[in-house]
């Protein structure tokens, strides 16, 4: 990974540098990209077998050739939200049928070939092309050769194929070579990231940040939290422990993370935990036990994402001891 704001300038390994002679895309998931949604990984722009964003950040991983708009637990499959096309064209191929679950080794053999799971790729003439991979199973409501509009519903946002968690993976390709949406000239600059995009509306770039976080009576199974765990508004006073956790993506090595409670009398439990690896997802949890139970009343929990002198980010949430 190459520091950001290093002067560095590399091509990216999938692409020729391009204009976009007036193509343009819009985002291909139907949700708020600041509250509902996020990005969880972009474009590989390092040629070398490590990885890195158009920022020479770590959001991305060797060889991923595709912008991922991921929900924020596997629950969320089961609202339907809509994957979107991201400028108007034709239906040149479509897969569906496939299995929502999550990736595992296990499934490789099950799914070669098939990587991209239930998927469309649309047509946009000039050479210009853009796959959505990952759908839901049955979701898909177009057909070969069908004319779409930008912004027409495919289909729903899935699990299906190779993926760790649900989302739907935009590529975008020129002549059958990848383009990054964000930085599509083909060169990553390190000290100007983006200088050039093919967004009507550009998403805001986020290097990582909290996806959910809540207060329990002991520590929740990791895969709990990725299935959607709702998080509790009450507890018992005879409750034994107050524990919070975050769920968080786009971790690195470094990065502090601040976890607290307070309650009707002050300060519970505050504490750092310093991570120790770079992670496309991670879940960090502390608590606090008790023989007496706890008093009754309002409880607040906040998490804070730390890297280096600035907060990646922030959330909150409250419960009531009864």
């Amino acid at each position: 990974m190459k520091p950001i704001g290093a002067a560095l300038a590399v091509a990216l390994p999938f692409a020729n540098p391009v204009l976009a002679e007036g193509f343009t895309v819009s985002p291909p998931i139907d949700c708020d990209l600041t509250s509902d949604c996020y990005i969880q990984q972009y474009v590989d722009s390092d040629p070398s077998p490590n990885a890195s964003d158009f920022t020479c950040s770590s959001l991305s991983y060797d060889g991923h050739k595709g912008t991922d708009f991921a929900l924020p637990n596997r629950a969320r499959i089961n609202d339907n939200v809509g994957v979107l096309a991201s400028a108007a064209g034709k239906v040149k191929s479509l897969r569906d049928g496939m299995v929502d679950a999550p990736y595992s080794n296990a499934r490789a053999t099950e799914i070669a070939g098939r990587e991209c799971g239930n998927g469309v790729v649309v047509d946009h003439g000039d050479g210009w092309e853009t796959q959505y991979c990952h759908m839901k199973q049955g979701s898909i409501n177009v057909t070969r050769g069908q004319d779409v509009q930008r912004g027409q519903m495919l289909g729903f946002v899935g699990q299906s194929g190779k993926a760790a968690f649900p989302h739907v993976h935009l590529s975008v390709r020129r002549a059958g070579k990848v383009v990054d949406p964000f930085d599509p000239d083909g060169i990553t600059r390190c000290d100007s990231p983006g200088d050039s995009n093919l967004w009507t509306q550009r998403p805001a770039y986020q290097p990582g940040g909290l996806i959910e976080i809540g207060i329990s009576s002991a520590v929740p199974a990791y895969d709990d939290i990725k299935a959607g765990l709702t998080p509790k508004s009450s507890l018992p006073a005879a409750s034994p422990a107050l524990v919070v956790w975050g769920f968080l993506y786009g971790t690195q090595a470094g990065d502090i993370i601040n976890l607290s409670i307070t309650g009707p009398e002050g300060m519970i439990i505050a504490d750092d935990v310093t991570l120790t690896k770079t992670q496309a997802q991670a879940f960090r949890a502390i608590g606090k036990k008790t023989r007496t139970g706890w008093s009754t009343g309002a409880y607040s929990a906040t998490v804070t994402m730390i890297r280096g002198p600035q907060v990646i980010s922030q959330r909150s949430t409250d419960i009531v001891i009864e």
